[in-house]
């Protein structure tokens, strides 16, 4: 199987007429530019008003969600009692900044006896374990709460309520037919859900419970001898969460994210204080959570322990904080180290597989990591753009980490194979799963036919969407500044894209044998590019291109200029450019 490089330029919606670009822009006071991203994303105009206004008064009510009532006032009589709670939160970073938030938020609210409990992965596995309910029952916990994990659990519901211990499950992973018996089971996925807003991630999920336990705790009198909490401020941890869990930025989730960017901005928390620190973060945005406080995060959860991400997160003082944090960087550095070796070695497996596994991809190897194999699936698909899972075997066991393209329901197609597993659990997007060694090959077999059923050849050409043409006179810093408007970009709002035409480059230089940078011009207009891990494409750049680029602005030693940063270029005569995504001046808005 060769890595991909062809890619397919599709136009994201469609092209606006000139008199709806004028409308919109007047209503809603954007510039030309970021008018048009929106057009190519939102089809009506309060729609798109809604997007750019979304406060946090127009979150929906938590009560929507299904059995929110039975878990709030169980927690409320726990919390007026002092009866002791024990959250169980999740390795990753959301089940961290989930597990921190419940228990900051629980203390705020007035409980007086909470403690919490992150799995480790190599020993505990995913989610909840009976192991660590036996131990909560030993330590005299009387309510349980799950974060970002339980929908499955069934076994260990079970075994709370032997035990006298009320659990509630706070989930987002795609539920099962049937739930856990527990005290409650909250998840916007259940059929049940009359929630509108269904993608949120685990931590956002577990701030609705506590706006929702605060409103109960509020009409029980509770607040009447004491001061009322605001959560507002529990709102860097949420939008911690669902930006490192890849779900959509859209709705709700909008909103969580504006609102907490500009509180992770503020340096009020400790912990991320001291971890922008040790990464050299000035500016929070988006990006930086992603690429740059996530993974330092999500370290300690796949090689040692995560209860460390979440007492840096909750920590008080910046020394203790700044210690943890580069314990944190030191492990990121070793995961990368292990990382590159598993991917290296599944690259090499990839060339040998047969032809029979021309739609999907299914690996294994005895001695990779299973803190890693999550990253390298996705690596993988990035590469291949096929579905993929990657599997670490440990004996007559393995423990995989899939991850999909569009177009292909890992959850569902995961699902249709259970027969071969011996746990599984995720959503369209990402899954885990546990198999005996014996049941790998029918896996693989199975997947393959999941994969050949659901893709079509087109399906494994990876699209790149754009959001329209852009005249290289728009590349100023005014009109690229604007697009700021349209932030937080990610999963559901991705940063835009735009065709350049028929320019020329120039200037080409090397960086670090890996990214070209160099200068486009037309007509006498000229603009700085850079192209990322596209240093092998050095001799491509040679005539007049076409070009899909994100424009950006750079800031370096006090100055602010344009970059075009490249996602893919071809020579202006390319026949694969798609006709219908090009349109002639005249048509041009």
């Amino acid at each position: 199987m060769d890595s991909i490089t062809e890619r397919r330029w599709v136009l994201r919606g469609e092209m606006p007429t000139s008199a709806t670009l004028i409308t919109w822009q007047k209503q809603l006071s954007l510039s030309r530019l970021a008018t048009r991203v929106l057009l190519s994303r939102i089809a009506e105009l309060d729609q798109a008003g809604q997007f750019l206004n979304a406060r946090l008064g127009d979150l929906p009510d938590p009560f929507k969600l299904p059995d929110m009532v039975q878990a709030v006032e169980r927690l409320a009589i726990a919390v007026c009692r002092n009866e002791k709670i024990e959250v169980h939160g999740d390795y990753d970073v959301d089940g961290m900044a989930g597990c921190a938030l419940i228990v900051e938020g629980l203390e705020m609210l007035g409980a007086v006896d909470v403690d919490y409990h992150i799995p480790q992965r190599l020993k505990e596995g995913y989610g909840l374990s009976s192991e660590a309910i036996v131990a909560a029952a030993k330590a005299g916990v009387r309510v349980v709460i799950s974060v970002d994990c339980g929908i499955s659990a069934h076994s260990e519901a079970q075994l709370a309520r032997e035990f006298g211990i009320d659990l509630i499950i706070t989930d987002h992973h795609q539920p099962p037919h049937n739930l856990p018996a527990a005290c409650a089971v909250i998840n916007p996925q259940r059929a049940d859900s009359a929630y509108p807003f269904p993608h949120l991630s685990g931590v956002g999920v577990a701030f609705l419970l506590l706006i929702a336990l605060r409103k109960q705790l509020r009409e029980m009198g509770w607040f009447q001898s004491r001061s009322e909490p605001d959560l507002r401020i529990l709102l860097d941890l949420v939008a911690l969460g669902t930006i490192a869990d890849l779900v959509p930025l859209t709705g709700v989730n909008r909103i969580f994210a504006q609102t907490g960017l500009r509180l992770l901005d503020s340096n009020r928390r400790i912990g991320i204080r001291a971890l922008k620190q040790i990464a050299g973060v000035n500016d929070v945005t988006a990006s930086t959570v992603g690429y740059q406080l996530a993974p330092r995060l999500n370290a300690a959860g796949r090689l040692e322990d995560a209860r460390k991400g979440v007492s840096l997160l909750l920590e008080k003082d910046l020394d203790t904080a700044l210690t943890i944090a580069h314990q944190l960087d030191l492990c990121n550095r070793h995961r990368k180290d292990l990382e590159a070796k598993v991917f290296e070695q599944a690259v090499a497996a990839v060339a040998e597989l047969s032809g029979d596994q021309a739609h999907a991809i299914v690996l294994a190897g005895e001695n990779w990591h299973p803190g890693v194999i999550g990253i390298v699936a996705s690596r993988l698909v990035d590469r291949y753009h096929r579905p993929t899972v990657v599997i670490a075997l440990q004996g007559k066991q393995g423990k995989g980490s899939a991850r999909s393209i569009k177009g292909f329901h890992m959850y569902k197609s995961i699902l249709a194979c259970a027969e071969h597993l011996d746990s599984f659990g995720g959503h369209e997007m990402a899954a885990g799963l546990n198999l005996s060694q014996d049941k790998l090959r029918a896996f693989a077999k199975g997947f393959e036919d999941q994969a050949r059923a659901s893709l079509c050849a087109e399906d494994l050409v990876p699209q790149v969407l754009y959001d329209g043409p852009m005249a290289l006179e728009e590349c100023v810093l005014e009109e690229i500044q604007s697009l700021s408007q349209l932030a937080p970009f990610g999963i559901g709002n991705p940063e835009p894209v735009f065709l350049i035409e028929n320019v020329l480059p120039s200037q080409i230089s090397v960086i670090k044998d890996l990214h070209l940078r160099f200068s486009i011009d037309r007509a006498g207009v000229q603009c700085q590019a850079i192209a990322f891990g596209m240093a092998e494409r050095h001799g491509e750049l040679t005539g007049e291109i076409n070009m899909l680029v994100t424009p950006r602005v750079n800031r370096f030693r006090g100055r602010s200029a344009v970059q075009l940063q490249v996602r893919d270029f071809r020579p202006s005569s390319d026949e694969r450019l798609s006709r219908n995504s090009m349109i002639s001046e005249t048509e041009q808005v």
